[in-house]
């Protein structure tokens, strides 16, 4: 089998990302406070947030009670958003959007291979850090029904 897996930037980047909508309430959140509830390392994270601040998704704040926050709704920073940042399209192989083969315009498995591309690509643009809030709000509750 062959696994098909995102980046650890990409995971780590909406871990990240997450733990801010999740915890800042509007205000920043320092990166070493993020890394250890995350069990996450703090360099790579540095480096994830230049990304991410780079890209507008987060801005960061100086001084003793500053840290990264959000960079708009949660709504609007989608799952989408944080991948193409970090890792780039979700492409299933480089076929996709390189010619590769003299096959290419009429092979089978290459449209196979968009069209998964391309509803990868519309979930993780569908799916919000409002909506994972949501969800893990969703878990909770289910949790406490089912611990009584």
């Amino acid at each position: 089998m062959i696994p098909i897996k995102l980046s650890t930037k990409a995971r780590y980047g909406l871990r990240v990302l997450f733990d801010i909508a999740q915890h800042s309430k509007g205000k920043p959140i320092s990166l070493s406070v993020i890394a250890e509830r995350q069990r996450l390392p703090l360099n790579y994270l540095e480096q994830i947030m230049l990304e991410l601040k780079k890209a507008e998704l987060v801005v960061s704040v100086r001084g003793a009670y500053g840290g990264y926050k959000l960079n708009g709704p949660l709504q609007e920073i989608t799952v989408k958003k944080v991948f193409d940042v970090l890792e780039g399209p979700i492409i299933l192989s480089d076929c996709v959007i390189d010619y590769c083969c003299a096959k290419t315009s009429y092979c089978v498995t290459r449209l196979l291979y968009k069209e998964m591309s391309d509803q990868l690509n519309k979930i993780t643009a569908n799916i919000s850090l409002k909506d994972m809030i949501e969800d893990k709000n969703k878990l909770e509750i289910r949790d406490l029904v089912t611990d009584l």
